[in-house]
């Protein structure tokens, strides 16, 4: 029997329970760091409005993985600031779809600045070698992120 010698990388649990708690950890961390007062499912919404353009808000529900009720309140909120507006279906006037409006679309740039902005801080504590071991390990982060498998 040929040995290949000892392996040096950890098990997959443990890489997985790592990699889980840092990214966790970096993704609340910059979550708090502008929210505009929102909560962080009305700034989820804002994102899928962004993203997918005009959206029925049961399909608004299942992208944000929370109950109807619970979107129905946020939208709601959302269109008292002004942020989001309800626009007839095209295709069925009976329906309504949230929208995000100019003023939507201003909070949630602002949002992303400041997100950014943090994380551009914090990564001009990290050594040159450091961004350039960060920047290689970025496709892979997207790949797992990704819905495909």
């Amino acid at each position: 029997m040929t040995s290949t010698g000892p392996t040096t990388a950890p098990p997959l649990t443990e890489t997985a329970a790592h990699l889980r708690l840092a990214v966790g950890r970096l993704s609340r961390r910059m979550r708090q760091e502008s929210t505009l007062g929102h909560s962080l499912t009305q700034i989820g919404i804002l994102v899928t409005l962004d993203r997918q353009g005009p959206t029925s808000l049961g399909d608004l529900a299942l992208a944000e993985r929370v109950a109807p009720p619970t979107i129905t309140k946020a939208v709601a909120n959302l269109v008292a600031e002004g942020l989001v507006e309800k626009v007839p279906d095209p295709a069925d006037g009976r329906v309504h779809r949230a929208q995000l409006t100019a003023a939507g679309k201003t909070d949630l740039e602002a949002i992303r600045r400041q997100r950014e902005a943090w994380l551009t801080a914090r990564l001009s504590t990290l050594s040159p070698g450091e961004v350039d071991q960060l920047t290689a390990v970025l496709p892979l982060l997207e790949a797992l992120s990704s819905d495909e498998p």
